[in-house]
Protein backbone atom coordinates (compact mmCIF):
# COMPACT_ATOMS: atom_id res chain seq x y z
CA UNK A 1 0.00 0.00 0.00
CA UNK A 2 1.50 3.32 -1.01
CA UNK A 3 0.12 6.80 -0.79
CA UNK A 4 -0.02 8.78 -4.01
CA UNK A 5 1.09 11.92 -2.15
CA UNK A 6 4.75 12.64 -1.57
CA UNK A 7 6.05 10.91 1.52
CA UNK A 8 7.06 14.15 3.13
CA UNK A 9 3.84 15.93 2.20
CA UNK A 10 0.54 16.24 4.04
CA UNK A 11 -1.47 13.18 4.86
CA UNK A 12 -4.49 12.80 2.57
CA UNK A 13 -7.88 12.57 4.18
CA UNK A 14 -9.11 9.88 1.83
CA UNK A 15 -9.47 6.33 3.12
CA UNK A 16 -6.49 4.02 2.96
CA UNK A 17 -6.48 1.85 -0.21
CA UNK A 18 -7.24 -1.82 0.18
CA UNK A 19 -4.39 -4.28 0.42
CA UNK A 20 -4.06 -6.89 -2.38
CA UNK A 21 -3.40 -9.48 0.32
CA UNK A 22 -5.98 -11.79 1.87
CA UNK A 23 -8.13 -10.60 4.78
CA UNK A 24 -8.02 -13.98 6.50
CA UNK A 25 -7.07 -13.02 10.06
CA UNK A 26 -9.77 -12.76 12.72
CA UNK A 27 -9.78 -10.61 15.85
CA UNK A 28 -8.98 -13.63 18.04
CA UNK A 29 -5.87 -14.28 15.92
CA UNK A 30 -4.62 -10.73 16.35
CA UNK A 31 -5.42 -10.59 20.06
CA UNK A 32 -3.53 -13.81 20.75
CA UNK A 33 -0.71 -12.78 18.43
CA UNK A 34 -0.40 -9.58 20.45
CA UNK A 35 -0.25 -11.55 23.69
CA UNK A 36 1.91 -14.43 22.59
CA UNK A 37 4.11 -12.85 19.93
CA UNK A 38 6.42 -11.31 22.52
CA UNK A 39 6.41 -14.19 25.05
CA UNK A 40 9.37 -16.28 24.00
CA UNK A 41 12.69 -17.73 25.01
CA UNK A 42 13.88 -14.25 26.01
CA UNK A 43 11.47 -14.43 28.94
CA UNK A 44 11.56 -18.12 29.77
CA UNK A 45 15.34 -18.52 29.54
CA UNK A 46 17.03 -15.15 29.05
CA UNK A 47 15.50 -13.59 32.18
CA UNK A 48 18.05 -15.52 34.25
CA UNK A 49 20.84 -13.20 33.04
CA UNK A 50 18.84 -10.19 34.19
CA UNK A 51 18.24 -11.66 37.65
CA UNK A 52 21.97 -12.38 38.01
CA UNK A 53 22.90 -8.71 37.53
CA UNK A 54 19.94 -7.00 39.22
CA UNK A 55 18.69 -9.40 41.93
CA UNK A 56 15.10 -8.61 42.99
CA UNK A 57 15.62 -5.25 41.27
CA UNK A 58 14.97 -7.10 38.00
CA UNK A 59 11.31 -6.27 38.66
CA UNK A 60 12.19 -2.57 38.24
CA UNK A 61 14.29 -3.39 35.15
CA UNK A 62 11.29 -5.08 33.54
CA UNK A 63 9.03 -2.17 34.50
CA UNK A 64 11.38 0.28 32.78
CA UNK A 65 11.93 -1.84 29.68
CA UNK A 66 8.23 -2.74 29.53
CA UNK A 67 7.17 0.91 29.85
CA UNK A 68 9.38 1.81 26.87
CA UNK A 69 7.97 -1.08 24.81
CA UNK A 70 4.41 -0.03 25.72
CA UNK A 71 5.09 3.53 24.55
CA UNK A 72 6.49 2.28 21.23
CA UNK A 73 3.47 0.02 20.74
CA UNK A 74 1.06 2.84 21.53
CA UNK A 75 2.76 5.08 18.95
CA UNK A 76 2.73 2.28 16.41
CA UNK A 77 -0.89 1.44 17.20
CA UNK A 78 -1.90 5.07 16.69
CA UNK A 79 -0.34 5.22 13.23
CA UNK A 80 -1.45 1.73 12.19
CA UNK A 81 -5.08 2.31 13.18
CA UNK A 82 -5.08 5.52 11.13
CA UNK A 83 -3.22 3.97 8.17
CA UNK A 84 -3.29 0.13 8.18
CA UNK A 85 -0.59 -1.29 5.91
CA UNK A 86 1.26 -4.55 5.51
CA UNK A 87 4.46 -2.49 5.73
CA UNK A 88 3.28 -0.84 8.96
CA UNK A 89 6.01 1.40 10.38
CA UNK A 90 8.02 1.32 7.13
CA UNK A 91 5.07 2.96 5.35
CA UNK A 92 4.64 5.40 8.25
CA UNK A 93 8.35 6.33 8.20
CA UNK A 94 8.21 7.00 4.45
CA UNK A 95 5.20 9.27 4.82
CA UNK A 96 6.63 11.08 7.81
CA UNK A 97 10.34 11.40 7.03
CA UNK A 98 10.84 10.53 3.36
CA UNK A 99 11.66 7.55 1.16
CA UNK A 100 15.08 7.08 2.76
CA UNK A 101 13.40 6.40 6.14
CA UNK A 102 10.84 3.95 4.78
CA UNK A 103 13.55 2.11 2.86
CA UNK A 104 15.91 2.03 5.87
CA UNK A 105 13.48 0.91 8.55
CA UNK A 106 11.83 -1.64 6.23
CA UNK A 107 15.07 -3.34 5.21
CA UNK A 108 16.53 -3.16 8.74
CA UNK A 109 13.46 -4.85 10.18
CA UNK A 110 13.45 -7.46 7.42
CA UNK A 111 17.13 -8.18 8.10
CA UNK A 112 16.41 -8.46 11.83
CA UNK A 113 13.52 -10.90 11.33
CA UNK A 114 15.19 -13.20 8.81
CA UNK A 115 18.26 -13.59 11.06
CA UNK A 116 16.18 -14.04 14.21
CA UNK A 117 13.95 -16.69 12.61
CA UNK A 118 17.12 -18.66 11.83
CA UNK A 119 18.24 -18.17 15.44
CA UNK A 120 14.89 -19.47 16.67
CA UNK A 121 15.04 -22.50 14.39
CA UNK A 122 18.53 -23.22 15.75
CA UNK A 123 17.36 -22.87 19.36
CA UNK A 124 14.40 -25.20 18.79
CA UNK A 125 16.71 -27.67 17.03
CA UNK A 126 19.04 -27.74 20.04
CA UNK A 127 16.13 -28.73 22.29
CA UNK A 128 14.85 -31.33 19.81
CA UNK A 129 18.37 -32.75 19.45
CA UNK A 130 18.42 -33.24 23.23
CA UNK A 131 15.21 -35.26 23.00
CA UNK A 132 16.25 -37.27 19.93
CA UNK A 133 20.09 -37.23 19.80
CA UNK A 134 20.08 -39.56 16.80
CA UNK A 135 18.77 -36.75 14.56
CA UNK A 136 21.48 -34.09 14.02
CA UNK A 137 20.80 -30.44 14.81
CA UNK A 138 20.97 -29.32 11.16
CA UNK A 139 18.27 -31.85 10.18
CA UNK A 140 15.89 -30.40 12.78
CA UNK A 141 16.52 -26.88 11.44
CA UNK A 142 15.75 -28.12 7.92
CA UNK A 143 12.53 -29.79 9.10
CA UNK A 144 11.30 -26.66 10.90
CA UNK A 145 12.09 -24.43 7.93
CA UNK A 146 10.23 -26.71 5.51
CA UNK A 147 7.15 -27.05 7.77
CA UNK A 148 6.75 -23.32 8.41
CA UNK A 149 7.57 -22.33 4.86
CA UNK A 150 4.74 -24.56 3.64
CA UNK A 151 2.40 -23.16 6.31
CA UNK A 152 3.16 -19.59 5.25
CA UNK A 153 2.79 -20.37 1.54
CA UNK A 154 -0.83 -21.39 2.08
CA UNK A 155 -3.71 -19.17 3.22
CA UNK A 156 -2.93 -16.54 5.86
CA UNK A 157 -5.55 -18.09 8.15
CA UNK A 158 -3.17 -21.05 8.57
CA UNK A 159 -0.56 -18.69 9.98
CA UNK A 160 -3.24 -17.22 12.22
CA UNK A 161 -4.31 -20.63 13.53
CA UNK A 162 -0.72 -21.74 14.18
CA UNK A 163 -0.04 -18.56 16.14
CA UNK A 164 -3.35 -18.70 18.01
CA UNK A 165 -2.63 -22.13 19.49
CA UNK A 166 1.08 -21.50 20.02
CA UNK A 167 0.31 -18.28 21.86
CA UNK A 168 -2.51 -19.91 23.84
CA UNK A 169 -0.09 -22.50 25.20
CA UNK A 170 2.44 -19.85 26.21
CA UNK A 171 -0.20 -17.69 27.89
CA UNK A 172 -1.57 -20.75 29.73
CA UNK A 173 1.95 -21.63 30.92
CA UNK A 174 2.52 -18.10 32.27
CA UNK A 175 -0.86 -17.97 34.03
CA UNK A 176 -0.30 -21.42 35.59
CA UNK A 177 3.14 -20.32 36.77
CA UNK A 178 1.73 -17.14 38.34
CA UNK A 179 -0.99 -19.12 40.15
CA UNK A 180 1.43 -21.77 41.49
CA UNK A 181 3.95 -19.11 42.50
CA UNK A 182 1.34 -17.06 44.36
CA UNK A 183 0.16 -20.16 46.24
CA UNK A 184 3.78 -20.88 47.15
CA UNK A 185 4.36 -17.36 48.47
CA UNK A 186 1.40 -17.66 50.84
CA UNK A 187 2.48 -21.12 52.04
CA UNK A 188 -0.34 -23.06 50.37
CA UNK A 189 2.26 -25.31 48.74
CA UNK A 190 4.31 -26.93 51.55
CA UNK A 191 7.50 -27.28 49.50
CA UNK A 192 7.77 -23.50 49.36
CA UNK A 193 7.83 -22.98 53.13
CA UNK A 194 11.08 -22.10 54.84
CA UNK A 195 12.89 -24.31 57.37
CA UNK A 196 10.60 -23.21 60.19
CA UNK A 197 7.52 -24.26 58.24
CA UNK A 198 6.32 -20.65 57.85
CA UNK A 199 5.20 -19.28 54.48
CA UNK A 200 7.95 -17.68 52.41
CA UNK A 201 6.06 -14.40 52.18
CA UNK A 202 8.11 -11.43 51.01
CA UNK A 203 11.31 -12.39 52.84
CA UNK A 204 13.42 -12.97 49.76
CA UNK A 205 12.62 -9.57 48.26
CA UNK A 206 14.77 -7.81 50.86
CA UNK A 207 16.51 -10.54 52.88
CA UNK A 208 19.32 -11.57 50.52
CA UNK A 209 21.40 -8.45 50.15
CA UNK A 210 18.43 -6.11 49.88
CA UNK A 211 16.00 -5.35 47.07
CA UNK A 212 18.84 -3.80 45.05
CA UNK A 213 21.90 -5.93 45.95
CA UNK A 214 23.92 -4.35 43.14
CA UNK A 215 22.38 -0.90 43.48
CA UNK A 216 20.82 1.06 40.63
CA UNK A 217 23.71 0.03 38.40
CA UNK A 218 22.34 -3.50 38.66
CA UNK A 219 18.88 -2.30 37.61
CA UNK A 220 20.39 -0.53 34.59
CA UNK A 221 22.35 -3.65 33.64
CA UNK A 222 19.10 -5.60 34.01
CA UNK A 223 17.38 -3.28 31.53
CA UNK A 224 20.10 -4.00 28.97
CA UNK A 225 19.69 -7.73 29.59
CA UNK A 226 15.90 -7.81 29.13
CA UNK A 227 14.82 -4.97 26.84
CA UNK A 228 15.18 -6.96 23.61
CA UNK A 229 12.84 -9.62 24.99
CA UNK A 230 10.01 -7.20 24.17
CA UNK A 231 10.73 -7.36 20.44
CA UNK A 232 7.99 -9.02 18.41
CA UNK A 233 5.04 -6.85 19.35
CA UNK A 234 5.43 -4.98 16.07
CA UNK A 235 4.15 -7.94 14.02
CA UNK A 236 0.61 -7.28 15.32
CA UNK A 237 0.41 -4.02 13.37
CA UNK A 238 1.71 -5.74 10.24
CA UNK A 239 -0.84 -8.55 10.57
CA UNK A 240 -3.75 -6.16 11.16
CA UNK A 241 -3.67 -5.16 7.49
CA UNK A 242 -4.86 -8.69 6.62
CA UNK A 243 -7.83 -8.68 8.98
CA UNK A 244 -11.50 -8.06 8.18
CA UNK A 245 -11.49 -4.66 9.95
CA UNK A 246 -7.90 -3.38 10.12
CA UNK A 247 -8.65 -0.15 11.99
CA UNK A 248 -10.61 -1.73 14.84
CA UNK A 249 -8.49 -4.87 14.89
CA UNK A 250 -5.18 -3.11 15.45
CA UNK A 251 -6.64 -0.75 18.05
CA UNK A 252 -8.13 -3.63 20.05
CA UNK A 253 -5.01 -5.79 19.74
CA UNK A 254 -2.70 -3.02 20.94
CA UNK A 255 -4.97 -2.03 23.84
CA UNK A 256 -5.34 -5.61 25.08
CA UNK A 257 -1.74 -6.63 24.55
CA UNK A 258 0.45 -3.99 26.14
CA UNK A 259 -0.86 -4.07 29.70
CA UNK A 260 -1.30 -7.85 29.81
CA UNK A 261 2.21 -8.44 28.53
CA UNK A 262 3.65 -6.09 31.14
CA UNK A 263 1.63 -7.97 33.76
CA UNK A 264 2.97 -11.33 32.56
CA UNK A 265 6.58 -10.16 32.49
CA UNK A 266 6.66 -8.16 35.72
CA UNK A 267 4.38 -10.64 37.52
CA UNK A 268 6.63 -13.55 36.55
CA UNK A 269 9.76 -11.80 37.79
CA UNK A 270 8.06 -10.84 41.04
CA UNK A 271 7.09 -14.47 41.66
CA UNK A 272 10.57 -15.76 40.78
CA UNK A 273 12.49 -13.44 43.14
CA UNK A 274 9.90 -13.85 45.92
CA UNK A 275 9.59 -17.64 46.00
CA UNK A 276 13.37 -18.19 46.04
CA UNK A 277 16.44 -16.08 46.88
CA UNK A 278 17.74 -14.46 43.70
CA UNK A 279 21.06 -16.18 44.39
CA UNK A 280 19.37 -19.59 43.99
CA UNK A 281 19.16 -19.17 40.22
CA UNK A 282 21.63 -21.37 38.33
CA UNK A 283 23.47 -20.52 35.14
CA UNK A 284 22.04 -22.18 32.04
CA UNK A 285 18.79 -23.19 33.78
CA UNK A 286 15.54 -21.30 33.26
CA UNK A 287 14.43 -19.41 36.41
CA UNK A 288 10.98 -20.88 35.79
CA UNK A 289 12.38 -24.40 36.08
CA UNK A 290 14.19 -23.53 39.32
CA UNK A 291 11.00 -22.18 40.89
CA UNK A 292 8.80 -25.06 39.71
CA UNK A 293 11.36 -27.55 41.04
CA UNK A 294 11.34 -25.82 44.42
CA UNK A 295 7.57 -26.12 44.80
CA UNK A 296 7.53 -29.78 43.85
CA UNK A 297 6.17 -29.72 40.30
CA UNK A 298 7.21 -33.07 38.78
CA UNK A 299 9.32 -32.99 35.59
CA UNK A 300 9.46 -29.18 35.73
CA UNK A 301 12.50 -29.09 33.48
CA UNK A 302 10.86 -31.10 30.70
CA UNK A 303 7.63 -29.10 30.98
CA UNK A 304 9.51 -25.84 30.50
CA UNK A 305 11.58 -27.34 27.69
CA UNK A 306 8.32 -28.07 25.85
CA UNK A 307 7.06 -24.51 26.51
CA UNK A 308 10.33 -22.95 25.32
CA UNK A 309 10.31 -25.24 22.26
CA UNK A 310 6.80 -24.07 21.35
CA UNK A 311 7.76 -20.46 22.06
CA UNK A 312 10.69 -20.68 19.64
CA UNK A 313 8.59 -22.25 16.87
CA UNK A 314 5.88 -19.65 17.45
CA UNK A 315 8.40 -16.82 17.09
CA UNK A 316 9.84 -18.46 13.95
CA UNK A 317 6.37 -18.60 12.42
CA UNK A 318 5.55 -14.99 13.35
CA UNK A 319 8.88 -13.65 12.11
CA UNK A 320 8.58 -15.45 8.78
CA UNK A 321 5.15 -13.93 8.35
CA UNK A 322 6.29 -10.43 9.39
CA UNK A 323 9.40 -10.45 7.20
CA UNK A 324 7.50 -11.60 4.11
CA UNK A 325 4.90 -8.84 4.50
CA UNK A 326 7.57 -6.22 5.11
CA UNK A 327 9.53 -7.07 1.95
CA UNK A 328 6.23 -7.27 0.02
CA UNK A 329 5.41 -3.74 1.17
CA UNK A 330 8.88 -2.57 0.13
CA UNK A 331 8.27 -4.05 -3.32
CA UNK A 332 4.92 -2.22 -3.51
CA UNK A 333 6.80 1.05 -3.04
CA UNK A 334 9.55 0.14 -5.56
CA UNK A 335 12.07 -0.31 -2.72
CA UNK A 336 12.50 -4.05 -3.42
CA UNK A 337 12.34 -6.14 -6.64
CA UNK A 338 8.93 -5.99 -8.32
CA UNK A 339 9.00 -9.77 -8.75
CA UNK A 340 8.17 -10.06 -5.05
CA UNK A 341 4.72 -8.56 -5.69
CA UNK A 342 3.24 -11.74 -7.18
CA UNK A 343 0.32 -12.88 -4.99
CA UNK A 344 -1.31 -16.32 -5.07
CA UNK A 345 -5.02 -16.83 -5.66
CA UNK A 346 -5.44 -17.04 -1.90
CA UNK A 347 -3.81 -13.65 -1.37
CA UNK A 348 -0.39 -14.91 -0.18
CA UNK A 349 2.82 -13.19 -1.42
CA UNK A 350 4.62 -16.48 -2.06
CA UNK A 351 7.78 -15.05 -3.59
CA UNK A 352 8.14 -12.69 -0.64
CA UNK A 353 7.78 -15.68 1.70
CA UNK A 354 10.47 -17.63 -0.17
CA UNK A 355 12.82 -14.63 -0.19
CA UNK A 356 12.35 -14.20 3.55
CA UNK A 357 12.93 -17.84 4.41
CA UNK A 358 16.08 -18.16 2.26
CA UNK A 359 18.48 -17.31 5.09
CA UNK A 360 16.73 -19.87 7.27
CA UNK A 361 17.74 -22.55 4.79
CA UNK A 362 21.28 -21.11 4.67
CA UNK A 363 21.36 -21.55 8.46
CA UNK A 364 20.92 -25.31 7.87
CA UNK A 365 24.42 -25.31 6.36
CA UNK A 366 25.72 -23.08 9.17
CA UNK A 367 24.36 -25.58 11.70
CA UNK A 368 26.04 -28.39 9.78
CA UNK A 369 29.45 -26.70 10.00
CA UNK A 370 29.30 -24.77 13.31
CA UNK A 371 26.45 -26.19 15.44
CA UNK A 372 27.87 -24.88 18.73
CA UNK A 373 28.72 -21.28 17.80
CA UNK A 374 26.30 -20.28 15.04
CA UNK A 375 23.59 -19.27 17.53
CA UNK A 376 25.77 -16.63 19.23
CA UNK A 377 27.18 -15.15 16.03
CA UNK A 378 23.73 -14.72 14.49
CA UNK A 379 22.41 -13.03 17.64
CA UNK A 380 25.33 -10.59 17.74
CA UNK A 381 24.74 -9.58 14.13
CA UNK A 382 21.31 -8.10 14.89
CA UNK A 383 21.74 -7.13 18.57
CA UNK A 384 20.53 -3.53 18.63
CA UNK A 385 18.71 -3.24 15.29
CA UNK A 386 15.38 -3.32 17.16
CA UNK A 387 16.29 -0.09 18.96
CA UNK A 388 17.06 1.66 15.66
CA UNK A 389 13.64 0.55 14.39
CA UNK A 390 11.93 1.78 17.56
CA UNK A 391 13.67 5.17 17.28
CA UNK A 392 12.39 5.63 13.71
CA UNK A 393 8.87 4.63 14.83
CA UNK A 394 8.96 7.37 17.48
CA UNK A 395 10.33 9.96 15.05
CA UNK A 396 7.62 9.05 12.51
CA UNK A 397 4.86 9.35 15.10
CA UNK A 398 6.05 12.85 16.07
CA UNK A 399 5.61 14.00 12.48
CA UNK A 400 2.48 12.06 11.50
CA UNK A 401 0.35 12.78 14.56
CA UNK A 402 0.05 16.49 13.75
CA UNK A 403 -0.45 15.75 10.06
CA UNK A 404 -3.31 13.32 10.79
CA UNK A 405 -4.90 15.75 13.25
CA UNK A 406 -4.88 18.46 10.56
CA UNK A 407 -6.09 16.33 7.64
CA UNK A 408 -8.26 13.55 9.08
CA UNK A 409 -8.63 13.70 12.88
CA UNK A 410 -11.43 11.10 12.82
CA UNK A 411 -8.81 8.47 11.92
CA UNK A 412 -7.11 8.88 15.31
CA UNK A 413 -9.11 6.11 16.98
CA UNK A 414 -6.11 5.25 19.17
CA UNK A 415 -3.94 8.05 20.56
CA UNK A 416 -0.46 8.14 22.06
CA UNK A 417 -0.50 9.12 25.72
CA UNK A 418 0.70 12.64 26.69
CA UNK A 419 1.70 13.57 23.15
CA UNK A 420 4.30 14.86 22.33
CA UNK A 421 6.06 14.79 25.69
CA UNK A 422 5.96 11.04 26.25
CA UNK A 423 7.21 10.40 22.72
CA UNK A 424 10.22 12.61 23.42
CA UNK A 425 10.80 10.83 26.74
CA UNK A 426 10.77 7.47 24.91
CA UNK A 427 13.30 8.76 22.37
CA UNK A 428 15.54 10.00 25.19
CA UNK A 429 15.26 6.60 26.89
CA UNK A 430 16.34 4.86 23.67
CA UNK A 431 19.33 7.20 23.37
CA UNK A 432 20.23 6.35 26.97
CA UNK A 433 20.07 2.62 26.20
CA UNK A 434 22.38 3.14 23.21
CA UNK A 435 24.83 4.95 25.49
CA UNK A 436 24.68 2.26 28.14
CA UNK A 437 25.26 -0.48 25.57
CA UNK A 438 28.36 1.37 24.39
CA UNK A 439 29.82 1.29 27.92
CA UNK A 440 28.84 -2.32 28.64
CA UNK A 441 31.44 -4.93 27.64
CA UNK A 442 28.80 -7.59 26.98
CA UNK A 443 26.41 -5.41 24.96
CA UNK A 444 29.01 -3.37 23.02
CA UNK A 445 29.72 -6.01 20.31
CA UNK A 446 26.00 -6.28 19.51
CA UNK A 447 25.71 -2.49 19.29
CA UNK A 448 28.73 -2.20 17.00
CA UNK A 449 27.54 -5.00 14.66
CA UNK A 450 24.04 -3.48 14.54
CA UNK A 451 25.41 0.02 13.96
CA UNK A 452 27.45 -1.30 11.05
CA UNK A 453 24.37 -2.95 9.51
CA UNK A 454 22.31 0.22 10.03
CA UNK A 455 25.02 2.42 8.52
CA UNK A 456 25.19 0.18 5.45
CA UNK A 457 21.41 0.37 4.91
CA UNK A 458 21.41 4.17 5.44
CA UNK A 459 24.23 4.53 2.93
CA UNK A 460 22.26 2.60 0.30
CA UNK A 461 19.17 4.69 1.12
CA UNK A 462 21.17 7.90 0.73
CA UNK A 463 22.60 6.85 -2.64
CA UNK A 464 19.11 5.94 -3.89
CA UNK A 465 17.79 9.29 -2.72
CA UNK A 466 20.54 11.19 -4.54
CA UNK A 467 19.95 9.23 -7.76
CA UNK A 468 16.20 9.88 -7.56
CA UNK A 469 16.75 13.63 -7.18
CA UNK A 470 19.17 13.76 -10.11
CA UNK A 471 16.70 11.87 -12.26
Amino acid sequence: MHDSSPPGGSLPGSPTPDEPLSAGLKQRHLTMLGLGGVIGAGLFVGSGAGIAVAGPGIVVSYLIAGALAMCVMRMLGEMSAAMPASGSFSVHAERALGRWAGFSVGWLYWFLLVVVLAVEATGAAQIANGWVPGVPQWAWVLLFMVVFTVANLTAVKNFGEFEFWFAALKVFAIVAFLVLGTLAIFGLLPAASDSSGDPVGLTHLTGDGGFLPHGWQGVVSGVLAVIFAFGGLEVVTIAAAESDDPVRSVARAVRSAVFRILFFYVGSMLVIVTVLPWTAQRAGISPYVTVLDSIGVPSAGQIMNIVVFVALLSALNANLYGSSRMVFSLAERAEAPKALLKVSGGGVPRRAVLASVAFGFVSVLLNLEWPDSVFLYMLNSVGAVLLFVWALIAASQLRLRRRIEAAAPERLVLRMWAFPWLTWVALAAMAAVFGLMLTDDTARPQLLWSTGATAAVLLVAGVRELRARRA
